[in-house]
Formats: structure tokens, C-alpha cells, sequence
């Protein structure tokens, strides 16, 4: 689909990457991967012709359609979300217009039997199936379902895009670039914007989607769940794996192992050479071997290797007070701004030492619980922060007051302490501050380094009660690595506010759920958390405890009252019959098994047949002389529409059996 051959870019004396050469396939799901500044976001822009490299070519097909979301854009303010939605479908308004034009023209012509006629009569044809199989003008339900599932409410539809955050303005964005359907999909960053749901969503999304995928984040579990492929821009060089992002992890350790190797004995080579020339080089019978060792020396090239490898940094908070028993007390919490009730009668108990994760869409109040934690806003009910707590507070304006005369090195050597002090190369390296980074001054930073500097500074304060705002999203994979050790490793305790599941895996073991304007503990995990949700499939997680608490106590009743009116009244009588029942119950939820097995096997082999039979037209749709023949066309979409359906419940068979403990 899309070519790359010898790509080259350079911005300095070094190429950014150089030689790069792949191709990107149909249905390809590619994770472009490597450190920051690498050259994930140029090559983004590279290919999608925004632009041009030193060097190469980028080869595209004319008829080739595709949608490039940056990390950062332009947005519109005059438009409703659902006009500015709509934009997506432009091509579909143009189409239209030129079919009208066409049936116009067909009208009022009267040489039926020319061959200009005959052609119009074709092309008239062709356009008109092409307008049908994009969906024609029954493209609202789509848009509906592509702006839900990124997290808005149907009640936003019609209000402006200027009154929403620019991260919700990027979500417009990427879901007029999904309303497109292109052939190749560039996303760069995707999920920083996005809550857990509308991530979860997304991944579907793509992993349903005809289009090729080239994608850049830092959520592991995403990109892992995405890709199917992944790209490493490493040491100016581009390695194409051709495995997911989590198999890619393992073969990029055992290849990085051979490279150690290797530069290891073409040192040792290097060397010997050397000290072979130093010993003969004034020895006149060794003249012709001294020289050809100064040749062999000048042709070797040089081995290159990650210079920084963080897979054994650690980083510790350092001591702190002991804080009271229970650092955070809310006691029937309430928020309003004006008529708008952010949450109301919260109430919940944070314990020393606890790890808990806030969750939720954006907007149901997770920061503006945080800020009524911190003091920063005013609230009703009671709020108690214990004694001796000391907080260390992460969010997104703490970047902006850090000192902008100071460097990035000076900034940490003002609050290490102690050992620590020797290991600030060490620290900022897994930050991505290494080398000359380190003497950059912090007003020329961008705002995401500027975030990262401002987390370090947090890493090295004494404090007791943690409280991170959506800590990852300016870090890659390694300084995440490095400060989820950091945080498991805290004596204290931590509030992390994060849609990142990855890497609030092992390390909460409370979620709070932020929705509706209620706020519900979840013992457990996120992952524990997210397949609670899944299975009790509730529309306000959070009921079915206390419906299942309110069923018990009659459940008692009916069984005393059964058991009275009984003759089995003895204790010996009433094992019989709760043997009896329990034998009768088990026989008959085997029955149920069996029934729920047998549909799920019935709907695996139709999804095997219905995909066996779409590869077969996929094969005969891409010779040319088929790609006209609306016969293969409606089976094609017929059975693809058929596919979802039964992969839906097949999906809802294996949730259902799932239940079964037998």
C-alpha cells in the first residue's frame, strides 16, 4: 500500500534515522516504537506527506486515502460538534453532487446509442455503487456511534466545539479522521485525551477496521492490544519486527543481547589491531602486515548499541514521616459549580500505605475531588486529611512553576538529597534528560519536558501521601517503568488519577469509580475492576452489591418458612433436602452448560466459514476484472455485516458460559 525506500532525514550533523526501508500492508497494525526523539512523529509526518525527508522515496498509490491524526492541531470554534463531525462526510456531499449532475445530463440527452452515452451510463454506474458502499447519506447513526464511543453524551451534539477543553476538541478530531475510513491510519498519540472506556473503545474500533494502522503511544496495554507488527527507530536505523508490541519486547532484549556481544568482540578486535600496529610499526620486516592492519582497521564499522539501557534503574522515595492511620476521610462530599452537580454524598476512607486509582470519564470529577483533597477549591460536607500527612501533588500546572532560569540539572540538585545526589546523571538519563539535555535551560523546554522535570522533582521530595494527576502522559515506556517502581516501592500512600491501565496494573489494589455524579469503591484491581464491569454488564456499577445484600435476608425468610411447614423438620431432614436441591440445581445448570457450550461451538465454525469465505473474496475482488462486479460486492458486505453479528454473540455466548461454576 505504501512503499518506503532509503529513507534519510537529518537535522543536525547526525541523521535522524537513515536507509529506512518497509512497506506497509493491507491490515497491517503497526506500532512505531523507540525513545523520544527518535523519530517517531517525523516519520508520521513523512508519510503522510506533510514532510520532506533529506533523501528517499515515500511511494503512495493515487487512490490511497489517509488520515493523520498529530499530537497537536489546529481546531475550528465555529461549528457544533456534530457539524464539525459531519466535515467527515465531505466526500460523500461532493460525490452527490456530480451523481446529480450525471442523472441530469442522462435526462435530457436523447442519443441512446452513442458511445459517449454508453460511457456515461458507466461511469454513472460505477460512481453510484461507490456512493452506496460508502454509506451513501445514512451516515448519521455512524457519526452518533463514533462520538459516544469516544466519550461524548448526545447532549453535547449541538453545543459549540469552543466550549470544550482542547483535549476533547481532539477527539472531534480523531473522530473525523475514523468517519473517513482512509485506507492507512497515522495516529500519533491517540490515547492521551481518553479515558479507559473510550481507550477500550478505540481498540475495537481498530482492530474491526479494514485500514492499515501506523501508530505511536506510550500505553503499553493499547499498542499491545492494537498491533500485530511493530516498527523500532533505533540508533538511526529502522528494525521491522513482525510480531506485536509485547512479543517485540522479548526479541528486542535478545537481539540487543547479540549487539552487546558483538561490540564487544569487534573491541577486543580493534584492539588487538592496534596493538599489533603500535608494536611493529617501526619494525621494517612487519612493514606489509602493519599496513594491512591500518586497512582492515579503517574499513571496520563501528557496532552501535542503545547508549542508555534503563532496564536496571531504580529510583526510591526517600524517607518520611509516619502519617496518622487514615490520611483521607470524606464524609457525604458534595461539589456544585452553579447549577451543575459535579458528585454528590461521597464518602470514602483512604488507608496508610493503600495504592487507589481514580477512573472515570473525563469531566465526572476526578480532578475536582483531587483539588478539594489539595484545598485548592471549596466544597460542602467534610473532608478530613489526617495528621502529619505530607502531600507530594502532581499535576499538569506544577510544570509551570518550576524556575525557567535555572538548567535541568540545577533544578534536580536543589532537592536531591543525600546519596541521591550521585545519581542524578543516572535519573535524568531514565528521564530522557541525559548528556547535554541536562544543561538545557527550563524555560526552552517544551511543556512535556517540562512535566517530566516536574515529576522527578516529586520522586525526590520526602512526602507521605502521593497524589499524581495523570502522571504518564508525557513519558515513555522506560520513565514509566522506572516511576512505577518508584511508587511500589513507597512507604506511603498514593492517589493516581490515570487512564492508564498498564501501568496502574500491580500497583493499585482499590479503584474508585468517578460517574454520574457518584463516586464507587471496587476492591480489586483495575483489570479486576474493568472485567466486573464487563461481566455485570450495569449501567451504574456499584448497585449490584446492595441489590444482592437486599436478596439474601428474603431468600432466609422463604427457606424458614418452607422448612415449618415441612414434616423434614429434624437437622438430619433438612441436609436430605438441601442435599436433594443442590444435587436437582446442579443437574440442571450442567443442562444450561451444556446448551450455552453447544451454541458456541454452532457460532465458532459459522465465524470460521463466514472468514473463510471473505478471504476467498478478497482474492477475487483484487483481480481488475472483478473489482466492478457488484455481485461479489453485495455477498462481500452481506456477510462482513453477518460476521459482526455472530462474532457479537459469540462474545455474548462466552460471557454467559463464563458464569457457570460448576
Amino acid at each position: 500500500m505504501i512503499s518506503v525506500e532509503g529513507l534519510k532525514v537529518e537535522f543536525g550533523i547526525k541523521p535522524l534515522f537513515d536507509g529506512a526501508s518497509f512497506v506497509i500492508n493491507d491490515r497491517d497494525r503497526i506500532a512505531l516504537v523507540g525513545k523520544n526523539g527518535a523519530g517517531k512523529s517525523t516519520m508520521l509526518k513523512i508519510l503522510c506527506g506533510q514532510q520532506k525527508p533529506t533523501a528517499g522515496t515515500v511511494s503512495v498509490p493515487n487512490d490511497t486515502k489517509i488520515g493523520y491524526l498529530p499530537q497537536v492541531m489546529i481546531l475550528q470554534d465555529n461549528t457544533t460538534v456534530k457539524e464539525e463531525a459531519q466535515k467527515a462526510f465531505a466526500d460523500n456531499t461532493r460525490m452527490k453532487e456530480r451523481l446529480d449532475k450525471m442523472n441530469q445530463e442522462l435526462a435530457e440527452r436523447t442519443d441512446y446509442e452513442s458511445e459517449s452515452y454508453l460511457a456515461l451510463i458507466e461511469k454513472y454506474t460505477t460512481e453510484h455503487e461507490r456512493y452506496m458502499m460508502m454509506g451513501a447519506e445514512n451516515y448519521e447513526a455512524e457519526i452518533e456511534r463514533t462520538l459516544v464511543g469516544l466519550g461524548f453524551e448526545r447532549s453535547d451534539f449541538d453545543r459549540p466545539t469552543s466550549e470544550f477543553s482542547g483535549g476533547w476538541r481532539m477527539r472531534i478530531e480523531l473522530a473525523k479522521i475514523l468517519l473517513q475510513k482512509p485506507d492507512v491510519l497515522l495516529l500519533d498519540e491517540p490515547t492521551n485525551h481518553l479515558d479507559i472506556e473510550s481507550i477500550q473503545w478505540l481498540e475495537q474500533f481498530l482492530a474491526q477496521s479494514s485500514s492499515a494502522v501506523v501508530l505511536v503511544s506510550h500505553d503499553r496495554a493499547f499498542i499491545n492490544n492494537v498491533s500485530n507488527r511493530t516498527l523500532e527507530i533505533s540508533c538511526g536505523k529502522v528494525i521491522d519486527y513482525k510480531v506485536k508490541y509485547d512479543e517485540y519486547v522479548v526479541l528486542r532484549k535478545e537481539r540487543r543481547e547479540q549487539q552487546l556481544r558483538a561490540y564487544e568482540n569487534q573491541q577486543k578486535e580493534v584492539a588487538d589491531m592496534k596493538a599489533f600496529i603500535e608494536r611493529f610499526r617501526y619494525q621494517a620486516t612487519k612493514a606489509v602486515q602493519v599496513q594491512q592492519k591500518v586497512k582492515q582497521l579503517e574499513k571496520i564499522v563501528p557496532i552501535e548499541i542503545d547508549d542508555v539501557d534503563n532496564s536496571a534503574m531504580h529510583l526510591k522515595f526517600p524517607p518520611c514521616l509516619r502519617s496518622g492511620d487514615y490520611p483521607i476521610i470524606c464524609d457525604e462530599v458534595r461539589k456544585d459549580y452553579g447549577a451543575h452537580t459535579v458528585f454528590d454524598h461521597v464518602t470514602l476512607t483512604i488507608k496508610r500505605g493503600e495504592k487507589v486509582a481514580f477512573v472515570g470519564k473525563n469531566g465526572e470529577g476526578k480532578s475536582t475531588l483531587v483539588k478539594c483533597i489539595m484545598g485548592e477549591i471549596p466544597f460542602t460536607g467534610e473532608l478530613k486529611v489526617g495528621h502529619n500527612i505530607q502531600i507530594g501533588y502532581f499535576a499538569q500546572n506544577q510544570a509551570q512553576l518550576l524556575d525557567e532560569n535555572l538548567t535541568v540539572f540545577q533544578t534536580i540538585d536543589y532537592v536531591a538529597k543525600g546519596e541521591i545526589r550521585l545519581k542524578i546523571n543516572d535519573i535524568l538519563g531514565a528521564f530522557m534528560f541525559g548528556g547535554e539535555e541536562s544543561d538545557k535551560k527550563v524555560k526552552v523546554l517544551s511543556g512535556g519536558e517540562r512535566s517530566r522535570l516536574a515529576m522527578i522533582r516529586l520522586l525526590l521530595e520526602p512526602v507521605n501521601l502521593l497524589i499524581l494527576d495523570e502522571p504518564t502522559n508525557h513519558l515513555d515506556m522506560p520513565s514509566k517503568d522506572v516511576l512505577k517502581e518508584a511508587i511500589k516501592a513507597f512507604d506511603g500512600t498514593a492517589i493516581i488519577v490515570s487512564h492508564d491501565r498498564e501501568f496502574l496494573d500491580g500497583l493499585v489494589t482499590k479503584v474508585y469509580e468517578f460517574g454520574g455524579g457518584k463516586v464507587r469503591e471496587h476492591l480489586g484491581g483495575i483489570y479486576d475492576f474493568l472485567r466486573s464491569k464487563k461481566i455485570s454488564d450495569l449501567n451504574q456499577l456499584g448497585s449490584q452489591p446492595q441489590v444482592m445484600a437486599a436478596a439474601k435476608p428474603a431468600a432466609k425468610n422463604t427457606a424458614t418458612t418452607t422448612s415449618s411447614a415441612s414434616p423434614s423438620t429434624t437437622p438430619e431432614g433438612e441436609a436430605v433436602l438441601q442435599k436433594t436441591l443442590s444435587y436437582a440445581e446442579r443437574k440442571e445448570q450442567q443442562k444450561r452448560k451444556n446448551r450455552v457450550e453447544k451454541s458456541v461451538k454452532q457460532s465458532e465454525t459459522k465465524i470460521e466459514q463466514m472468514e473463510q469465505r471473505l478471504k476467498e473474496l478478497d482474492e477475487l475482488l483484487m483481480v481488475p476484472e472483478n473489482a466492478a462486479d457488484m455481485t461479489l460486492v453485495t455477498e462481500y458486505t452481506s456477510i462482513k455485516r453477518s460476521l459482526d453479528e455472530e462474532v457479537e454473540r459469540w462474545e455474548k455466548l462466552s460471557e454467559e458460559l463464563d458464569t457457570f461454576t460448576l
